[in-house]
């Protein structure tokens, strides 16, 4: 007799444990669906303002690339090759003159002219 009390009062016990296991369950999926539905009212108006950021910095950035940074790299550019070809043309020249010094002198030389650069004359003492 004695154990079949305690059979029957286990018995009890364990069905006691399974209807609070599953008040538990019930109360769990019940947060989780509040949970599921706050996330969604909170986060999707989280994201529309990351969008508007987003959307906002593109136009930022394409106006500043459009008004400053082309006109920018433009005229750097403009005056870089500017600023070059000032470069090539002044050494061009200094090459020339320096090249065409001592032929004018050999010319001269040949001609029976003294170059002007060896020795100077004295003016006429008249």
């Amino acid at each position: 007799m004695v154990s079949a009390t305690v059979r029957d009062i286990a018995i009890i016990l364990v069905a006691l444990e399974i209807l609070i296991m599953n008040g538990l369950l019930v109360v769990l999926i019940w947060q989780v669906w509040r949970l599921v539905k706050m996330i969604q009212a909170e986060v999707r108006p989280v994201i529309r303002d990351g969008q508007e950021t987003v959307g906002t910095v593109k136009g930022s950035a394409e106006f500043v690339s459009t008004s400053i940074i082309s006109p920018l790299i433009s005229t750097s550019s403009r005056l870089a090759g500017i600023v070059r070809s000032a470069q090539v043309i002044r050494s061009e020249l200094k090459s020339s003159v320096d090249g065409m010094a001592p032929a004018r002198r050999q010319t001269r030389a040949a001609e029976g002219e003294q170059p002007q650069e060896a020795t100077e004359s004295p003016p006429p003492a008249g």
